[in-house]
């Protein structure tokens, strides 16, 4: 692996954390692109999409990690919401992994496209819900849940894109959701790495230093830097104003939206 190489994946490090720590979203529409380049670029040619899925999912394992701890910090996380709500989202993102095949993948990333641009006009025009709107019980949130994890593994994003938008919906305040949604990744991000793990075993052909579909001489170098500034970027959001907040946040709802137009468009 070359110092180019080396210095790309400590940059995308730096920039995952930041998200994780500023949004509540997991950094993989950023890591996957830099992982196939780096991975190719070292002489990979076989399962190299798997590989970055993988790679991405464990980085998350530690970025998450590193920032709902300093999140708790702040007293900012909801506990309760975590406990209804993370079953049903890990569920969601088990059975779209299962469901790849059957469910129309295509119809979903427009309906992410879609979704994402609402939510962002939305959150740049500061449009209020309704003040008496709160989170739905058990069975509502359950169906929110499953929906969002499905919706998330079938796209390859995280699901803090959509948590955190929903949450923000049912009056919970921006900077709780951010925080919960944070929580959220870990257990999201364990569960589909395991699987990436598991599921390479039986694969012939995969790079030295990979376990499974994990290459860990990459999550290695990223992994250090974002666990460095995940913290970081929650100190950010704690100090931001809401309305600088959600301006952030609906850029990067833009800028994922166009990324995945981008690749819509171009049959990928």
């Amino acid at each position: 692996m070359s110092a180019l190489m080396l210095l790309a994946l400590a940059g995308m490090g730096v920039v995952a954390g930041l998200l994780a720590g500023l949004l509540g979203v997991g950094g993989g529409l950023v890591l996957v692109p830099v992982l196939v380049w780096v991975m190719e670029g070292s002489g990979m040619h076989a399962h190299v999409q798997h590989m970055a899925l993988g790679t991405s999912l464990a980085v998350m394992v530690f970025t998450s990690f590193s920032s709902v701890r300093a999140h708790h910090r702040h007293g900012a996380v909801d506990w309760a919401i975590v406990r209804r709500f993370a079953p049903p989202i890990v569920l969601g993102t088990l059975l779209g992994t299962q469901l790849a095949g059957l469910l129309p993948s295509r119809e979903l990333r427009w309906f992410f496209i879609v979704y994402a641009y609402l939510i962002a006009a939305q959150m740049l025009l500061d449009a209020k819900p309704k003040a008496s709107r709160t989170l739905p019980g058990s069975v509502g949130l359950g169906g929110v849940g499953l929906g969002i994890g499905v919706v998330s593994s079938f796209v390859g994003i995280g699901g803090g894109s959509m948590s955190v938008p929903f949450m923000s919906w049912c009056n919970i305040p921006l900077k709780r959701a951010i925080a919960t949604s944070a929580a959220l990744g870990f257990p999201i991000a364990l569960s589909n790495a395991l699987g990436y793990a598991i599921g390479g075993q039986s694969v012939s052909g995969l790079p030295a230093g990979s376990f499974g579909y994990i290459w860990l001489p990459a999550l290695a170098v990223i992994a250090s830097c974002s666990v460095l500034t995940a913290p970081l970027g929650a100190r950010a959001a704690h100090r931001l104003p809401v309305k600088k907040l959600k301006r952030i946040f609906a850029s990067v709802l833009y800028a994922l939206a166009a990324y995945m137009l981008y690749k819509g468009l171009h049959g990928a």
